[in-house]
């Protein structure tokens, strides 16, 4: 089962989400990591962070990590540039599933899911501490900010 940090967070919420040193850090603890992104045409450069940018990243760095993230692009230039890569990405609002590129379905708290599904934040709907029983459902992967317990 894969193990998704949340904006790179791995044991709750963190000031250094979506930042290029804590997705290299949970990269080296084993982890997936799903990541907010923009891109700007413009200036063709790309920025993580959640509710606006925050770090500017090259498209290398991206595709060097592409293996390991999963890109939530944050609007519909980002969306379409990434169309032309090989990336996993997505893109949703308030659905309650979402197709990524690679067809895994993003499956919001508290939905049904599928061996395809990946679970997002299970901790909105259910104790942190029971974390450790998702270990045990038929899902390809789970996205949350406490994937630490769940390794």
């Amino acid at each position: 089962m894969k193990l998704i940090a949340h904006r790179a967070n791995i044991n709750g919420h963190s000031s250094e989400e979506n930042s290029p040193q804590q997705v290299d850090k949970c990269i080296e603890l084993g982890y997936d990591i799903e990541i907010d992104i923009r891109y700007n045409p413009v200036t063709e450069i790309f920025w993580l962070g959640h509710d606006e940018p925050q770090y500017n990243v090259s498209f290398e760095w991206i595709s060097t990590r592409q293996s390991f993230l999963w890109i939530h692009c944050k609007d519909l230039i980002t969306l379409n540039k990434f169309t032309e890569t090989d990336c996993q990405y997505f893109w949703h609002q308030e659905d309650d599933f979402t197709l990524t590129s690679n067809n895994y379905i993003w499956t919001l708290p508290g939905k049904p899911y599928m061996e395809k599904s990946i679970v997002v934040m299970p901790e909105k709907i259910m104790d942190i501490k029971k974390l450790i029983d998702l270990k045990t459902i038929n899902c390809h992967g789970i996205c949350s900010d406490y994937v630490s317990q769940l390794k």
